[in-house]
């Protein structure tokens, strides 16, 4: 009797477990995998190894499996190797690089990118990953942050480096391109002198001195609020990166497809760095392409992605097909993908399990949303708060800083309601800032927030936590404005404009008004093909889901919504510019009270700023 009792009980524990907690499971394996995390990492911490360590393991113990894939061209981790150990020796011989020295790398997604940041590591130099894109005053700022000794640009950048040659020899720049030779002066070839160079194995003493709190890489935050500054990347914050394929669940049978730009944090740390981590193939593609996307995971037999901002959403816009489903893919992992985008992808293309996570380059906390609800960037987990100590806190969006009670302390929010993540800075959870960059590290601290002299590090992020814990983004603090004394969030404004059946693109930001304090709302549009804006569908539309105060009061028609090489939307450019027809070429709309939205004109305009058409 005792023993059927037993049995009935255990059976019907899991249901009861499941009814209280339908989550359990997930928690429960990433717990699991958590534990095994911190374990590893104590003892990479007591007998120190980097990823280059794990790489050249990987190396060691499956040769001949396929690391690389690009265009018709593959490469097994043996090849990788030897390959680098060519361009650490060229370099070695060439550019008379020794342990700790910094060379730019200027290059796009391709091989070459590999193998010189493997060959930098194994030299125990640093490599500061530049942003391919920047061009004139922004390259020569960002390869100023990191006192570089050498640039090394691909090819088909020779025309960027050429522009901005005096100011790099000035400062006595090595500059190497590439290419089989050059005959530019000051400009050296290099391609040439890694061909010649031996491919054998490096002294692991020419980097003895590297350790987990060397600098590994410095990463350039995207410039969406300014010039980008170089985050300052460790060997143990690259470690911590590339686990989060293994806290996911990547096997080291899958198969990667890695679009994303190698000199960000997406496409570096958590792509190719965590496909090291696990072992496994990558097939690597220049840019992103929404045409070719599926048949190259169909002819590669890819079973992970990655995503980044708007990208999912190009996805679903693209020409539907049959057979949309006929695919391997089972991960996608990524962030900055919209609720509504999240539930089509679904709908459209199967049964990929989709692990939204939060993070920042130069950050000190992250979350992980590895059950797959729909909308949320992540989950709290007891081991993550006990180990990276973080809270909500209460922020004024009009005088942009932490609100603060009469003993001067920071307040935490309640469940459900917004507040701007803090990660507290301490020496299991450090924040290492910008490179020659004192002044941004500075503000990106808050001290005495809970307690005289404590410190934490200022995401600059509103988010929100639920009942069940799931973690939610509401806004950037920057891209919250503040009209007629409410706060309007731009991510959900921009979430409503989606609905609208012809709009495919919504970026909303606040602009200034004479006279008027606070900001009030603008949209830039993208249209869907083949379709035509519809000003009083959009008004039925905003006056029947947002307030009054939160509907954008103007909308530019743009035939291309402007991002950055992240695929981040641009907001200051835009608030810059503001709402004058006279210089904006696009086509704008006044939301006119009572009649939805009509073109923009100059009498409007004037009217506006004389104070005689109320806002």
């Amino acid at each position: 009797m005792i023993a059927y009792i037993l049995f009935t009980v255990l059976a019907i524990l899991p249901l009861f477990v499941y009814l209280r907690n339908p989550y359990f499971l997930g928690d429960f394996r990433y717990t699991v995998t958590a534990i095994r995390i911190g374990i590893r990492m104590s003892k990479i911490k007591k007998n120190f190894s980097s990823l280059l360590d794990c790489f050249l393991d990987r190396v060691e113990k499956h040769p001949e499996k396929t690391f690389l894939i690009f265009e018709e061209s593959s490469y097994t981790y043996s090849q990788a190797d030897r390959e680098s150990n060519k361009v650490a020796r060229a370099l070695s011989m060439h550019a008379q690089l020794k342990e700790g020295d910094t060379v730019a790398v200027f290059l796009g997604n391709e091989p070459h990118f590999v193998w010189l940041w493997l060959g930098l590591a194994k030299l125990g130099c640093v490599a500061s990953l530049l942003n391919s894109n920047l061009r004139s005053k922004s390259l020569v700022h960002c390869f100023s942050c990191c006192e570089a000794k050498v640039l090394i640009a691909g090819a088909d950048l020779r025309g960027a480096v050429e522009e901005v040659l005096p100011a790099l020899r000035e400062q006595g720049i090595r500059v190497f391109i590439l290419s089989d030779h050059s005959d530019v002066e000051g400009i050296e070839s290099l391609s040439d002198k890694i061909e010649w160079t031996c491919d054998e194995p490096l002294s692991p003493q020419l980097r003895a001195n590297v350790s987990l709190k060397t600098p590994a890489v410095y990463i350039y935050t995207s410039g969406t609020t300014g010039l980008p500054k170089a985050a300052v990347v460790n060997h143990e914050r690259v470690w911590m990166s590339a686990f989060l394929q293994a806290i996911i669940g990547v096997h080291s049978s899958d198969v990667l497809y890695l679009y994303l730009p190698l000199y960000h944090t997406s496409g570096f740390l958590m792509g190719l760095c965590g496909a090291i981590e696990r072992g496994i193939t990558v097939v690597l593609r220049r840019k992103f392409s929404a045409s070719n996307f599926w048949n190259d995971c169909r002819k590669h037999n890819v079973t992970v992605i990655q995503y980044i901002g708007e990208i999912m959403r190009y996805l679903c816009n693209t020409p539907k097909k049959d057979y949309e489903k006929d695919h391997k893919v089972r991960l996608a992992l990524g962030n900055g993908i919209r609720p509504d985008t999240w539930v089509d992808f679904l709908q459209r293309f199967g049964n990929v399990r989709i692990c939204e996570c939060y993070g920042a380059t130069e950050s000190n906390i992250g979350f992980v949303n590895n059950v797959g609800k729909v909308g949320a960037i992540g989950r709290e987990h007891l081991l993550c708060k006990m180990s990276s100590p973080y809270a909500l806190i209460r922020y004024d969006t009009e005088k942009e800083e932490p609100v603060r009670n009469s003993r001067g302390f920071c307040i935490e929010v309640p469940k459900g309601e917004a507040g701007l993540l803090v990660g507290k800075i301490g020496q299991k959870t450090p924040f290492y800032g910008y490179a020659k960059n004192k002044q941004q590290t500075e503000k990106k601290k808050l001290r005495d927030v809970f307690v005289q002299g404590d410190l934490y590090f200022n995401s600059g992020d509103l988010l929100r936590i639920d009942e069940e814990g799931f973690v939610y983004f509401q806004d950037r603090i920057g891209d919250t404005f503040r009209w007629k004394g409410e706060n309007v969030a731009t991510t959900e404004v921009a979430d409503h404009l989606l609905t609208v059946d012809f709009i495919e693109e919504a970026n909303v930001y606040g602009v200034k008004v004479p006279g008027h304090e606070g900001r009030i709302g603008m949209a830039a549009l993208k249209l869907k093909e083949n379709t035509d804006f519809d000003g009083a569908a959009v008004y039925e539309h905003v006056k029947n889901v947002l307030p009054s105060y939160a509907r954008p009061r103007f909308l530019r028609i743009q035939d291309a919504v402007a991002v950055t090489g992240t695929f981040k939307q641009l907001k200051a450019k835009l608030a810059e510019e503001g709402f004058d027809p006279a210089v904006i070429q696009d086509s704008l709309f006044f939301l006119e009270d009572g009649k939805g939205y009509v073109p923009m004109t100059q009498e409007i305009l004037a009217a506006i700023r004389e104070g005689s058409l109320k806002l």
